[in-house]
């Protein structure tokens, strides 16, 4: 689930060998499956583990990770690297903000998954946002464009030239097209 290079694992028994025996590390994400994710790292004494926790065994010590945070934390990576600046732990936790579905979901929540995992990150950016509203029997996916994309003059090339293009490659052989069904007349409706 969490991989640990071998710096950061070394960082890290380093900085136990001054805690009180038996305290472990904590990785945990704050606000799981939002866009307000935060993923964090800290110690664990031994009588801060709960029943429900995971413990992954490292060199030397144990993550903890509490069940709410462990499905995303799937494919969760950190490390510690040292260079003319300094060093820096960092940790890459590409599903904190949505949880990661499997490969054998049905094909709305895969494209979704990659909606909110891949491409809603970029088009938060300038402040929108787009999510499945079907998926048609001859494999259109229809959207729903929102926030700052509604009412945008660009929103045909972002859909045409960014999303479409990302989703049939990701998808190809079970999904055909995408299909915007957003009212992008200025208006009331419209986010500025």
């Amino acid at each position: 689930m969490i991989k640990i290079s071998e710096t950061a694992q070394a960082h890290f028994s380093k900085l136990l060998e001054k805690q009180a025996a038996g305290t472990n590390i904590r990785v945990f994400v704050v606000n799981p499956g939002t866009v307000s994710a935060e993923c964090g790292v800290s110690y664990c004494p031994a009588d801060a583990v709960e029943s429900t926790d995971i413990q992954l065994s490292f060199n030397g010590f144990f993550a903890i990770v509490d069940a709410e945070s462990e499905p995303f934390l799937v494919d969760a990576e950190i490390d510690f690297v040292t260079d003319q600046m300094g060093s820096q732990l960092t940790l890459k936790a590409p599903n904190a903000k949505v949880r990661k579905v499997d490969n054998d979901a049905p094909l709305k929540e895969r494209v979704q998954y990659v909606i909110d995992a891949e491409i809603n990150p970029q088009l938060a950016n300038h402040g929108g946002r787009v999510s499945v509203v079907e998926l048609t029997n001859d494999g259109v996916a229809v959207l729903q464009f929102g926030g700052g994309c509604n009412g945008c003059s660009q929103v045909d090339l972002t859909l045409k030239e960014g999303i479409e293009k990302e989703l049939l490659n990701r998808f190809s052989g079970e999904l055909n097209g995408v299909r915007d069904v957003t009212d992008h007349q200025r208006g009331e409706h419209s986010y500025y």
